[in-house]
């Protein structure tokens, strides 16, 4: 907080944009609510020019828009609205790294892009077309380790397997653990009730109703027809959260067609002609969406280059079948007949 140069009685904290009297008080009780209304407003119009006045003795700098003042750090702390969230509680492999000193998966910083040696470019660290994908080796290289007669590629295909269930199995471990502690979400605690992560059908805790309205949503529109074409339940009610469908002129012209088709393309060049038109062209996904095509049109051209040289590479094989042209079946020709004579 700071005081007003002339006004000490106001303290203002710019980087809320707060400004307060401590030291005033009423020198009287107001009579009436009239007065009481007055008094207010006109301490509220003082303390408002106040605060102008401090944000606009701050440096600006020149932008399209107007001037833009950067503001200090707010000096007054502000209680928060809700509570504090309950920390998650911490899984099994968490617990044994932190007793060992192993740093977990959200202090290490791993890498988005890596660069694969095969390919020579870069490519994901991990997910779809990664870089050194071990499913796209042709060739694996023998241990001594290796028992005789093994295939290497079906032995990475069941350790796969068990990896992923092993992962799965703890990820149960970890829900049945969270639930007893409380800090599952609705839609998680409803299906904490089945065998595998609680181990009985009782529900760990009551449900609110908009809890339990929030999960009948989900899942009445998981189905393929979002819950369009689903046998309702007597008395069961509309869902709630049912997304917003998108309006279309109509193909055939009618009246008053041409005035409406007139007014959305000019909505849409006021958009992009306006001062804020940054703001409705979305430069992020444009981008991500040249880069699929370019990548798309880079993985078509190795595939057109791989079938070439195999079509290169395939022997051509002579037909065996003889033409029977000139010939037939009935008697010989008309030279060789000329030869017998």
């Amino acid at each position: 907080m700071e005081e007003v140069e002339g006004k000490k009685e106001f303290q203002i904290d710019l980087g809320n944009l707060m400004a307060c009297n401590p030291h005033h008080h009423f020198p009287s009780i107001p009579s009436s609510r009239e007065e009481l209304v007055k008094e207010c407003l006109q301490k509220g119009t003082e303390l408002a020019q106040a605060l102008a006045d401090a944000v606009f003795n701050l440096p600006a700098t020149e932008d399209v828009d107007g001037p833009i003042v950067q503001l200090p750090t707010p000096t007054t702390r502000l209680p928060r609205q809700k509570h504090l969230p309950k920390p998650k509680p911490p899984t099994k492999w968490e617990l044994s790294a932190r007793k060992k000193g192993k740093p977990l998966h959200k202090e290490t910083k791993k890498e988005k892009i890596a660069y694969d040696e095969k390919s020579g470019a870069w490519k994901r660290t991990y997910g779809y077309d990664r870089a050194n994908d071990e499913d796209h080796v042709p060739i694996i290289e023998a241990k001594p380790t290796d028992e005789p007669g093994e295939d290497p590629f079906a032995k990475r295909r069941t350790d796969k397997k068990q990896r992923v269930e092993k992962q799965e199995k703890n990820r149960l471990r970890n829900l049945k653990e969270a639930a007893k502690a409380g800090a599952l979400p609705s839609h998680v605690q409803l299906a904490a009730m089945a065998l595998p992560i609680t181990g009985s059908q009782a529900a760990p805790k009551k449900l609110s109703k908009s809890e339990l309205a929030e999960v009948a949503g989900a899942a009445a529109t998981s189905t393929a027809s979002i819950g369009k074409f689903d046998q309702k339940l007597p008395g069961e009610k509309p869902l709630k959260n049912k997304g917003k469908n998108r309006k279309f002129l109509p193909v055939a012209e009618g009246r008053g067609m041409g005035s409406q088709e007139k007014e959305q393309t000019e909505k849409i060049l006021n958009k992009l002609i306006s001062k804020h038109s940054h703001d409705a062209l979305n430069v992020d996904k444009a981008v991500r969406k040249i880069n699929v095509q370019k990548e798309r049109r880079k993985t078509s051209k190795q595939d057109k280059s791989s079938s070439s040289t195999l079509r290169k590479l395939k022997p051509k094989t002579k037909s065996l079948k003889k033409s029977n042209k000139g010939s037939s079946k009935k008697g010989p020709s008309k030279s060789k007949l000329s030869k017998l004579s």
